[in-house]
């Protein structure tokens, strides 16, 4: 079992730029695809993107092509990084990460079931 830590959220100007990080605790994200969601309040998570498990595939949800990017550091920090660029109001969530055991080459579909969660991550974008 691992557990998952976010970090980097904050409070942003629109059109500015935030990095958030994802380092797992008690254990290794070597075996695990991850993704990235978020959440505001009223409504259900959804994906923003995902990342696998050797990192050299991402797939994105169509509002945030082009402004997010999502990569992962597999030999020294162990983390998963999504940064965030040309920020929105409507960027303004709760940000999570997930991670569901995959083989190397695997890009978890959006509605995959991810095994494990982090606490989030408060994003508020002003304007």
């Amino acid at each position: 079992q691992v557990q998952l830590v976010e970090s980097g959220g904050g409070l942003v100007q629109a059109g500015g730029s935030l990095r958030l990080s994802c380092v797992p605790s008690g254990g290794t994200f070597a075996s695990y695809a991850l993704g990235w969601f978020r959440q505001v309040p009223g409504k259900e998570r959804a994906i923003i993107g995902a990342v696998s498990r050797r990192g050299d595939s991402t797939i994105y949800e169509d509002s945030v092509k082009g402004r997010f990017t999502i990569s992962r550091d597999n030999v020294k920090n162990d983390a998963v990084y999504l940064q965030m660029n040309s920020l929105k109001p409507e960027d303004t969530a709760v940000y999570y990460c997930g991670a569901g055991r995959a083989g190397p080459w695997y890009i978890p579909p959006p509605g995959y079931e991810y095994e494990y969660w982090g606490q989030g991550t408060q994003v508020t974008v002003s304007s």
